[in-house]
């Protein structure tokens, strides 16, 4: 079929079926068939709108990609990143650990944390006891109110106490900035980044980490100790519970594991 030369003027839907038939068996993914199945459906509608051809590509449409799963990192492999960001007689690695501690409690995106202010941090009192809170603002500017744990709590205070001041005073325009570089300016993603890459290097996980893996691992977590669907999408500023329930998906994959592996007559 490689060397079949027809005129594209008279190509059928079957054709451009077989077509895409014919680059599964040359061993392409699915995702590069559909970008080439793209481009044929484009040329197409090209020369329907402007030249008035019968369009062959209008019933035919793209593979179905299997979903993935997103990786989350284990309760302990998290903790060994989050600790290994401290480094004694480097005040600048205080700021690092409060950054990864942060991911991790609010699962917020790394664009998110990089953009948070001194004043998003408030205390609430509640009939419960007093709750720290943080404003995270997402995509379209939507705001969320996502509570703190303790762990969180200490290395933010701990970085605001012993580090901030000392960068704020070489750039009084930081405007508030919570995380800020070495000269006083607002902390940029690929620093950001570059905090999560060391971190997972330090301690043997590199190519395993990246800042979003903070976020599916603080979405699988609360799901797996129990928490509500609706409270783990509205943590995580999902505008649809559909986006959320992927992590169900892994919980259940556990959940059957242990099934295989334990029932007598799995």
């Amino acid at each position: 079929m490689a060397q079949d030369k027809r005129d594209y003027a008279k190509l059928s839907t079957e054709d451009i079926s077989e077509f895409s038939v014919f680059l599964k068996s040359q061993g392409l993914s699915l995702s590069s068939v559909n970008r080439s199945m793209s481009g044929i459906k484009g040329f197409y509608r090209y020369l329907s709108l402007e030249h008035g051809l019968t369009d062959p590509t209008t019933d035919i449409s793209s593979a179905k990609l299997p979903r993935k799963l997103p990786k989350a990192l284990t309760i302990d492999e998290v903790t060994r990143l989050i600790e290994s960001a401290e480094r004694e007689g480097d005040p600048i690695s205080l700021r690092d650990k409060a950054i990864l501690e942060l991911l991790y409690s609010t699962g917020a995106r790394v664009s998110e944390i990089i953009g948070l202010n001194v004043v998003d941090f408030s205390l609430n009192s509640t009939s419960d006891g007093d709750i720290h809170i943080v404003k995270v603002k997402g995509k379209g500017s939507k705001e969320r109110l996502v509570p703190l744990g303790k762990f969180a709590i200490s290395a933010v205070e701990n970085y605001l106490t012993r580090v901030r001041p000392a960068l704020a005073e070489k750039n009084p325009r930081s405007e508030g900035a919570l995380f800020l570089n070495s000269r006083g300016k607002r902390l940029s993603r690929q620093s950001a980044w570059q905090v999560v890459l060391d971190a997972a290097q330090a301690t043997g996980l590199t190519g395993k980490v990246s800042p979003h893996v903070f976020r599916h691992s603080f979405a699988t977590h609360l799901l797996d100790g129990g928490a509500d669907i609706r409270v783990v999408q509205e943590l995580l500023g999902h505008s649809s519970v559909t986006t959320t329930q992927i992590y169900t998906l892994i919980t259940i994959d556990k959940v059957r594991e242990a099934y295989s592996t334990a029932h007598p007559r799995a």
